[in-house]
């Protein structure tokens, strides 16, 4: 019994060792981060949500298969992990509202993805617009030399 105990003891010992910080190597500089792995994910997003007027009547934009709904899926697990990305060093610009707005893209990230899989034309509506909130709050206060114009994020 007491063997055991210390077995058991020892390994709670080791539980509360902190491991060593993990060197990140950011491979892209912000632009190319957005341009290559934001952008095109919240695209497929916007693309899928909500509904165009034409002349000839309304065009619903979301997904009729299930292999479009996975394709949001997908973009929405890119976005939500872009949150995680973002606030890697290399990439955080400060802890306060740039982690807040990381977390923002995780937030609707997962909300997106959970209207795909739920195939919810609805709530990947309002998740879509979440998402553009929250890249208009960025780029209002990070991208500052260039002006972010309604239609735009």
């Amino acid at each position: 019994m007491k063997r055991a105990l210390a077995i058991v003891s020892l390994g709670l010992l080791g539980c509360g060792e902190s491991a060593p910080p993990v060197a990140y190597e950011p491979v892209h500089d912000m632009q190319e981060t957005m341009r290559l792995v934001l952008d095109p994910a919240a695209d497929v997003i916007w693309s899928s949500a909500g509904a165009i007027v034409t002349q000839d009547g309304v065009v619903d934009l979301a997904p009729t298969t299930d292999e479009g709904w996975q394709r949001v899926a997908h973009a929405a697990a890119v976005v939500a992990e872009s949150g995680n990305l973002l606030m890697m060093p290399g990439h955080a610009v400060d802890r306060d509202d740039w982690t807040e707005i990381s977390r923002g893209l995780i937030r609707v990230g997962v909300q997106a993805r959970n209207a795909a899989e739920a195939q919810d034309a609805d709530a990947l509506f309002e998740a879509g617009g979440g998402l553009y909130n929250v890249c208009v709050s960025c780029h209002q206060q990070y991208w500052v030399d260039r002006p972010v114009r309604a239609g735009e994020a």
